[in-house]
């Protein structure tokens, strides 16, 4: 089976506008990215993962392509673009496809589209409701770069962007196409924030993963990308498992078993056994069911000497985008990590007895040796699970 490459990477967040800035903020001594915030709900302060950078501009784009979850994704997408154009003149623009993930797309242009067509009657001229569409996010990466290859966009939640890039290694390995460009975005909006507040699971402080005080999710931004090629890069996307529990809409399985089968099935298809796991990036939302139901999950796949981190302190839950946001921190801590330090966990130290003791990653750790093997999870609202197994390249 041939190998597939995360061969460049492009990501902006709340950390960062760009994979250095990303790194250096990851392993500072204080926990940096997400922060209070009243903008996204006037008269609310929330701990969110905003974007503070400007945007790109969108104006020489089809208004139907506006909108700022494109904006993040162009972002993150000139940062791999000289590699992207090279790779679509080498192999042909028809063999070069773009897989993206999202869950809110363009809802935060249609709340304000809405909000001046009750003030004035009339939808505003920037405003075309193809903004709002799922796909828009495949069309306008296709459409920027010129591809003519298969493109497509999955919304299957907080495991959208993880799902993107496991679907683009299955391109690439049918021999179906020579190159992708995957990855996801997702932008802040009222409808998010709204929604996980019905459901009581929204922190106005930062999140604090697998505390027994955590309280809900920081709700974030950011997009992704990777150029995936068979070419040998600097990270190999070695595995992926992928299940899918039906269990409940939006609570998981409490049992974990359908997120430990997601976890065997990455090990299995990269060949790895479970103690040669460094490191695993949990999705650690700081909800009681998810974390629950996840340190359970690794705690029987892995035992409790692996270490753990879950990121969302710092970047928010970026939801549709987390999965590729996760992985990008994966792809940093293997391909630009000169000081061996694995991604921390912030949080207040007061574990829950009621859960398995994982070995979290105190701030300013480094690994005895340079990590080679991690694991990064993304489980999302009816139970969807899937789980990605990185590792540095043996070239690397």
């Amino acid at each position: 089976m041939s190998a597939v490459y995360l061969n460049e990477l492009g990501v902006i967040c709340a950390l960062g506008a760009d994979r250095a800035h990303i790194a250096k903020a990851l392993f500072q001594p204080q926990p940096t990215g997400s922060a209070l915030s009243d903008t996204v709900i006037p008269g609310r302060s929330l701990v969110v993962g905003a974007v503070q950078s400007v945007l790109p501009s969108l104006q020489d784009l089809p208004v139907a392509l506006h909108g700022r979850n494109n904006a993040l994704l162009l972002a993150a997408l000139q940062q791999i673009e000289p590699a992207a154009r090279a790779a679509i003149a080498r192999y042909g623009s028809e063999r070069v496809a773009v897989v993206m993930g999202t869950s809110t797309s363009g809802i935060g242009e249609s709340e304000e589209a809405l909000a001046s067509y009750n003030a004035s009657g009339e939808w505003p001229p920037q405003f075309d409701y193809a903004q709002q569409e799922m796909g828009t996010a495949a069309r306008f990466v296709r459409s920027y770069l010129g591809i003519d290859g298969p493109a497509w966009v999955l919304s299957t939640a907080c495991s959208s962007s993880a799902k993107a890039l496991m679907s683009a290694a299955r391109l690439l390995r049918s021999g179906v196409v020579d190159a992708v460009i995957a990855g996801g975005a997702d932008s802040l909006c009222r409808f998010t924030v709204a929604g996980f507040s019905a459901l009581e699971s929204v922190s106005a402080a930062r999140c604090n993963p697998l505390s027994r005080n955590r309280c809900g999710i920081n709700i974030g931004e950011g997009a992704g990308v990777f150029l995936m090629t068979r070419e040998p890069g600097p990270v190999q996307l070695s595995g992926w498992g992928e299940t899918s529990d039906a269990h409940h809409m939006s609570a998981p399985d409490p049992s974990g078993q359908g997120a430990a089968l997601a976890m065997r099935q990455a090990l299995q298809r990269a060949g790895w056994e479970a103690d040669s796991v460094d490191y695993i990036n949990l999705h650690g939302t700081a909800t009681q069911h998810n974390d629950a139901m996840e340190s359970v999950a690794v705690a029987d796949t892995f035992g409790l000497d692996v270490p753990c981190s879950s990121t969302k302190p710092l970047t928010g839950h970026t939801l549709g985008a987390s999965g590729v946001i996760e992985a990008a921190l994966c792809w940093i801590t293997l391909a630009e990590n000169p000081g061996q330090q694995l991604p921390p966990h912030w949080w207040d130290g007061e574990a829950d007895g009621a859960l398995p003791a994982l070995a979290l990653v105190a701030p300013g750790t480094r690994a005895a040796t340079p990590p080679q093997r991690l694991l990064s999870s993304s489980f999302a609202f009816g139970g969807s699970n899937a789980v990605l197994a990185m590792e540095k390249a043996a070239h690397g």
